[in-house]
């Protein structure tokens, strides 16, 4: 929304297509997970940064693709008045706050509440026969009646498709739950490491599951954070871009870009790093 500053539509639009490649708050909690678990304290901060900057460079780069194809043209200055500043007062503060949140659960919150569900649906759906579950602690339960969902039936048939990546099946389940929202991606992973929904990316059980994965290794954890970056925004952002733009083409197009546009830099990411001997 805040692309209506801008005079011209052309750079509107470029705006909404490279604002997903910058790191919300959403994906920190991935990051934090994956670069404690594997990599050293001293240098893990680094490793944070260097997908930050990533996401600058790539944002930079397709924005410069976009303008000189499908959305070419000339370039128009951006000049903004700053207007006079004054101390606010509370009762604006609450009225401002109010107006930008209905808002924002009108326009959005619809869509989110409807996506939300069918992806809750399929983590949960269908139940698995009791007998797969006889003798299994609540955590183990759990794991099987998450790979015998739908979700985890996507992430198994998907499974082919990442494994070039170095994923396996279970990731492909918390990428299919970070379409919803990328906070997801954790608890899914402590869910499917039968950790149950309350790890969060300080659990220290997390973390030594995820060591203890032998698909796992630094390479692949920092190919996951890189994924993460990129693929598909969360449900909330294509909700934004369908209403600014009024066209369901635009948000159509960001799916689409952004989750090829993260295999392959993945894919040269695992795959780079293999050649120079750090998988």
């Amino acid at each position: 929304m805040a692309t209506r500053t801008l005079a011209s539509r052309r750079d509107r639009i470029v705006t909404m297509l490279i604002a997903p490649l910058m790191s919300c708050g959403a994906r920190l909690p991935v990051y934090i997970l994956l670069a404690g678990a594997f990599f050293a304290p001293s240098v893990a901060g680094h490793v944070i940064f260097s997908v930050y900057l990533l996401g600058i460079i790539l944002a930079m780069l397709m924005a410069k693709l976009f303008r000189s194809t499908i959305l070419s043209g000339g370039s128009e200055p951006f000049v903004m008045e700053l207007p006079p500043y004054r101390l606010p007062t509370l009762k604006g503060i609450a009225i401002h706050t109010w107006e930008r949140t209905w808002l924002y659960l009108k326009k959005a919150g619809t869509i989110i509440l409807a996506i939300s569900i069918i992806v809750w649906f399929l983590l949960s759906h269908p139940a698995p026969p009791p007998n797969l579950l006889n003798g299994l602690e609540m955590k183990e339960a759990a794991a099987t009646t998450l790979s015998y969902s739908y979700a985890g039936r996507i992430g198994q048939a998907i499974e082919p498709g990442i494994r070039p990546l170095g994923f396996n099946w279970k990731v492909g389940i918390s990428l299919f739950a970070g379409f919803a929202a990328k906070e997801v991606v954790v608890s899914t992973l402590g869910t499917t490491y039968s950790l149950g929904e309350e790890a969060d990316e300080e659990s220290g059980a997390l973390r030594t599951a995820l060591q203890q994965d032998p698909s796992f290794s630094p390479l692949v954890a920092y190919t996951f954070m890189v994924f993460v970056l990129i693929y598909l925004p969360c449900v909330a952002v294509l909700a934004v871009i369908r209403k600014e733009t009024r066209s369901w083409r635009w948000p159509a197009f960001v799916a689409a870009y952004t989750c090829t546009l993260a295999w392959i830099v993945s894919f040269i990411v695992y795959q780079g790093g293999r050649l120079l001997g750090f998988g």
